[in-house]
């Protein structure tokens, strides 16, 4: 399912693109569908809330509703049956998320985790996911795997609640990851920027778990 997923956003955008492009990424897709989840908005909105132009998003809605993914009505634009179970199938591999304060992995003013299920195994040296979020904008990113119990940054620590205890203890309360999970930290100048850096990083492995 991750790959029928996949295939059926990057078909959207037009191209496998996960960093800034001239009009907008899969990642601008996922979240367009991750606020139109919640309830019916307006294109104005849902502009703000990407961070886009109303063009570009005008664009995203139109292809969305071509796909069969959202209505369009007075109340404004909302997620299809068909629209909600694709995302609710992304949610299950992809997609738990939130803001980690003061994270000394990634030294900058905000900082976004995102979980990655079952992924460990397609984690190389973690520099993938770091360009694939620097190209989105990030300053960088650090790729933390959770196996046998422990969080392990490949090349860097072995076990994380040794040498970063504190964050440990963070990443383990926010995430509850399970063996083999994946987990992204990606720092950047604003918390827009971070949460798409970390997406972009997680978008990496997807296919694949």
């Amino acid at each position: 399912m991750p790959s029928i997923i996949k295939n059926i956003l990057e078909k959207i955008v037009g191209g496998k693109v996960i960093g800034p492009s001239p009009t907008f990424s899969v990642l601008h897709v996922l979240r367009a569908m991750e606020t139109l989840s919640e309830k019916p908005i307006g294109r104005g909105k849902l502009a703000e809330e990407l961070g886009v132009g109303e063009g570009v998003v005008r664009t995203i809605i139109n292809r969305l509703k071509k796909a069969g993914l959202i209505s369009i009505s007075k109340a404004g634009c909302q997620l299809t049956a068909e629209g909600r179970k694709l995302f609710d199938e992304y949610k299950k591999s992809m997609g738990r998320r939130a803001k980690l304060e003061e994270a000394k992995l990634m030294p900058a003013l905000f900082n976004s985790v995102i979980l990655a299920k079952n992924c460990g195994d397609k984690v190389k040296s973690g520099i993938e996911q770091r360009d694939a979020a620097v190209r989105a904008g990030a300053k960088g990113a650090t790729t933390i795997i959770f196996k046998n119990g422990r969080f392990i940054i490949p090349s860097v620590s072995d076990d994380l609640s040794r040498d970063y205890p504190e964050i440990a203890e963070k990443l383990l309360a926010l995430l509850q990851p399970e063996e083999n999970d994946v987990i992204v930290v990606a720092g950047a100048d604003t918390l827009e920027l971070a949460e798409y850096g970390a997406a972009a990083a997680a978008w990496t492995l997807f296919d694949d778990c």
